[in-house]
């Protein structure tokens, strides 16, 4: 068993390397073999004209969260292959969360879901959900 601290420290390595994460200023919070938390803090270039977060800015914690789930869960390298979001509530906020778990784990994909949170003044609430489908690479 990997130690906690090492897993989310690998995890954050990965997350490195990715340069569109990196230009929206995403951080990986937590991971543990088939959950992971990503935040974003929500600046005026990541919102859209009523000052919303930006539906794909939403989309995109969504998929790389779930992303993260189903290969920690699965231990192999993972792409997804398919995912849905419901938008539920408009992003308002300073930051936004994305909690995701991995609900069906096989050998070659692994099912999971994210819920996304907006976050103003200390208060979470429900903006998105999504469930999407994590397959191993290759």
């Amino acid at each position: 068993m990997v130690d906690p601290q090492v897993f989310l420290s690998m995890g954050r390595e990965v997350l490195a390397q990715q340069a569109f994460s990196q230009l929206l200023g995403a951080e990986l919070s937590a991971l543990a073999p088939g959950r992971a938390e990503l935040q974003l803090a929500l600046s005026e270039q990541l919102r859209q004209q009523n000052g919303f977060a930006h539906g794909g800015v939403i989309s995109y914690l969504a998929d790389n969260a779930l992303t993260y789930a189903g290969g920690t869960a699965m231990q192999v390298p993972v792409v997804t292959s398919e995912f849905k979001i419901n938008y539920v509530r408009p992003g308002l906020g300073e930051r936004l969360i994305a909690r995701a778990e991995a609900v069906h784990v096989s050998k070659t994909q692994a099912v999971c879901r994210c819920e996304v949170f907006a976050v103003a003044e200390g208060e979470e609430k429900l903006c998105a959900l999504a469930q999407g489908t994590i397959v191993k690479l290759g």
